[in-house]
């Protein structure tokens, strides 16, 4: 019976191959980032976020990243669980600004580095097509994708001003830390992958 992890099936490494090996020989990062995956999507409690919620902001992570095997993965996690937002989130992304990290920092030697660009609210329209929870959570998803520069306390307000709680908060914070790790993972084990399908036997 096969133990592919996702990481190893959404970035196609061959079983067998060198890279196989050489992933299967970091076995604690391995077996870590795929027990990530199961308690963050696929908790046997749901606990504060919602699996609908978990799907919702995942996709909207991968989206963003443009990876395409993370993004088709998390849009079909959360279309077989609500197609409806599927399409919105699908439609969100691609009228989002997609390049970053950009944003503004405090005052100071590092304000040079600062870079215009365009958020996510949760305008009244998003949050009648959302929901005030969700619209929230997905605005602060954009928030650390695209522009951590911008993360504040009046962001976290934000987020419990629409219901979430300081646990939720926790549990949306380590998804997009999850996911956009996992997206980076397999962007380069993918690469390596293509790298070596070009390299003569």
């Amino acid at each position: 019976m096969s133990n592919r992890t996702l990481i190893e099936t959404l970035a196609r490494i061959p079983e067998g191959s060198a890279i196989a090996a050489a992933y299967a020989a970091r076995s604690d990062a391995r077996a870590q980032a795929e027990l990530s995956y199961r308690l963050l999507l696929s908790p046997q409690d749901e606990g504060p976020v919602s699996l609908t919620e978990r799907y919702a902001v995942a996709a909207l992570v991968a989206a963003l990243y443009g990876e395409p095997a993370t993004r088709d993965h998390y849009a079909g996690l959360l279309r077989g669980a609500a197609p409806d937002l599927a399409d919105r989130i699908a439609t969100e992304a691609r009228s989002a600004e997609a390049s970053g990290p950009w944003g503004h920092f405090p005052a100071g030697p590092l304000s040079v580095e600062d870079q215009p660009g365009t958020g996510w609210e949760a305008t009244p329209e998003r949050v009648a097509q959302y929901g005030a929870r969700l619209a929230a959570a997905l605005a602060h998803t954009h928030l650390l994708v695209l522009h951590p520069r911008d993360s504040s306390p009046e962001a976290l307000a934000a987020l419990l001003a629409a219901g979430w709680d300081e646990d939720g908060i926790v549990v949306l914070s380590q998804l997009v830390a999850f996911v956009s790790f996992q997206i980076r993972v397999v962007a380069g084990f993918s690469a390596l992958v293509a790298a070596r399908a070009k390299t003569p036997a």
